[in-house]
């Protein structure tokens, strides 16, 4: 739906004796015509007080009236306003804003430097669709990121935005059926014209997986494809869970730069081993980086010895979280033993003796506090790190069993007094939950857990002979005291040459990818998903995947910008910047001015910053950025 403003025209009843001459505007809202009087001149008799030609005199101040509003785009207008008009009535259950949101200009901006039109255009173009792919995916990626719900709930709120656009719902499902079907050239696009928005700095790709559960008791079955006879495993399957939820789940693999920004994804079956996916990514993250070398950074569950292998080559490397309860004896030694680290501000001698002795309290030794002492330990047989190789038996099965191989690399340690304590204080707290616990302790309920309360309870059976066996609890300081050994302590492994400090403060930005699946799980709710089938659900994902990457963009030019806010601060405006349409002649603002919204219009200077908007003004901001 187009709006645009013509000019002001002179308007009066030629019909009668002594007509009133009005200044009148008019509005188009499509193909309809709406002309308001938004001046009154005056009437003739009255006009003929203070001019011989009352007629010429009107059209006078007409001219007038036009040539100050193309000088200084102002107008003054004459509202009458009918305080007893009512509501118009409507079938409608439910009544609605009728603000309409501008803030999605600024999504819109990055949406189009993105390219995502040519792309729809290049894979539909041997087609006869008849509708809009890159509309439909537009408003699917804004509303994923200002007004996240199903596409169902999507299509009945399109009347929110203010260009107003219109669709079938059964186009959304179309246009998720081409993203699915195009699924590697899309990624692979976004990632080629990110580029041109911000310059990527690939030199370091953090990898992690997260996985989405789904509300239904049965998961996906496998089938076979009638024409490869290929066995697709179905998507939708029983896993291992963080939250412990029964559900059938759906894994997500994502690879972000060294800025927080997304570079590509997968999505895998719930059931399937997360070290399985990083390298099949990781291969396609090569070609579309051009063979460009890259260090690769994961937490110690993507880290496998198949993964330290394939980072070994083609000029990569790796920087992984090692677990220091893995390591063999001897390196475990080398660990604990207070000989060899070094301060990583300074690159002094220190001990952890001293690290753990000194007087907190005392303000010198604040910089002591917040330090870490390091060590560097050679470590190339993966035997020594408690890593695993898959090894093929006479029956076809594999099993998992200590891997032999030899691998450069070596192992950074360090200790930190300050999470040392934090540990300790996180432990303590749970360690008084287990002694509740104990004093209302039912036996037939006790089942130890691996990371809750109960691993610190232990069951002593006694009995006196021919007498009933009975049960006691009591707190396992044995288990409580083997966790305090490593508390400070953390390590990572590296084929690097790079010093400890680089290698550290490397490993330490995996904390941005942890954000990047906050944002996509409660900001931008990628879950639940209201759909079944396997390629919809991944086509959902690509959405969510393509709103985290234009807001991360638009994250990172306010950064570069020099100013910083908060996920739900940028959120919160975009989505108040509505506007109210009166009586088809102008648009209000709604919303109030802010830091965010200053920030916004200094970087994409949209000059969505004014209290009112003429149409034309509006559309015109639309046509400037398509």
């Amino acid at each position: 739906m187009i709006w645009y403003n013509v000019h002001m025209k002179l308007y009066y009843d030629r019909r009668t004796k002594d007509p009133i001459y009005y200044v009148q505007q008019g509005f188009r809202n499509g193909k309809k015509t709406t002309t308001k009087n938004v001046e009154r001149i005056g009437k003739h008799s009255e006009l003929l007080k203070i001019t011989n030609d009352p007629l010429s005199y009107a059209k006078e101040r007409i001219a007038k009236l036009n040539e100050e509003m193309a000088k200084k785009n102002k107008v003054t207008m004459e509202v009458t306003i009918d305080f007893n008009e009512k509501i118009k009535s409507t079938d409608n259950i439910v009544s609605s804003s009728n603000g309409l949101n501008i803030g999605y200009f600024i999504l819109q901006k990055i949406y189009h430097d993105l390219a995502i039109s040519s792309f729809f255009k290049k894979v539909t173009a041997d087609s006869k669709i008849t509708y809009e792919p890159d509309l439909i995916n537009r408003f699917l990626t804004y509303a994923r990121i200002l007004e996240p719900d199903s596409k169902l709930g999507t299509y009945d709120h399109l009347h929110k935005y203010y260009e107003l656009p219109e669709f079938n719902y059964v186009h959304i499902l179309r246009t998720m059926d081409i993203l699915n079907e195009n699924y590697d050239e899309y990624i692979s696009h976004l990632f080629n014209y990110s580029n041109r928005i911000v310059p990527r700095n690939t030199s370091v790709c953090y990898f992690d997986c997260t996985n989405y559960y789904f509300e239904t008791e049965c998961d996906d079955e496998d089938y076979i494809d009638e024409v490869t006879g290929e066995i697709i495993k179905g998507l939708r399957k029983y896993g291992p869970s963080k939250d412990h939820k029964p559900n059938p789940l759906v894994e997500m693999g994502l690879f972000m730069d060294a800025q927080g920004i997304p570079i590509s994804m997968c999505i895998n079956s719930g059931s399937d081993n997360e070290q399985i996916c990083a390298i099949p990514v990781e291969k396609k993250l090569i070609k579309m980086l051009d063979g460009k070398r890259f260090i690769y950074c994961a937490d110690a569950g993507l880290g496998s010895l198949n993964i330290r292998k394939f980072n070994s080559m083609g000029g990569r490397a790796f920087i992984v979280t090692q677990s220091i309860k893995k390591l063999s004896d001897t390196l475990k030694e080398a660990v604990f033993n207070d000989y060899g680290y070094r301060l990583l501000s300074t690159d002094k001698p220190v001990t952890i003796k001293e690290l753990k002795s000194f007087d907190k309290k005392d303000k010198i030794n604040l910089p002591l506090y917040t330090d870490k002492a390091y060590k560097i330990i050679e470590a190339d047989r993966a035997i020594d790190l408690g890593l695993y190789e898959e090894k093929v038996l006479n029956n076809g099965k594999t099993r998992k069993v200590k891997s032999k191989a030899l691998l450069t690399q070596k192992i950074i340690v360090t200790f930190s007094r300050k999470i040392m304590e934090y540990q300790r204080y996180i432990r303590n707290r749970q360690i008084e939950r287990a002694k509740k616990l104990l004093k209302n302790m039912d036996p037939s309920s006790y089942k130890k857990g691996p990371h809750d309360i109960t691993r610190f309870i232990k069951r002593v059976s006694s009995s006196k002979s021919g007498d009933k066996v009975t049960d006691l609890y009591t707190l396992d300081q044995k288990v409580i005291d083997e966790e305090e050994k490593y508390d400070g302590y953390y390590a990572i492994a590296t084929n690097l040459e790079d010093d400890a400090k680089s290698i550290i403060e490397i490993s330490s930005n995996r904390y941005k990818i942890e954000n990047c699946f906050r944002v996509l799980k409660t900001n931008f709710s990628a879950r639940p998903v209201f759909h079944e089938k396997r390629e919809r659900i991944i086509a959902h994902f690509m959405i969510c995947y393509t709103a985290l990457l234009v807001y991360r963009l638009l994250e990172t030019k306010l950064d570069a910008y020099g100013t910083h806010f908060t996920v739900d601060n940028i959120i919160e405006t975009l989505k108040n910047m509505e506007v109210a349409n009166t009586q088809d002649m102008y648009y209000q603002s709604l919303y109030n001015g802010s830091q965010v919204l200053t920030a916004l219009n200094a970087v994409f200077g949209l000059g969505l910053d004014k209290k009112y908007y003429q149409p034309k003004e509006l559309n015109k901001k639309i046509r400037k950025i398509l």
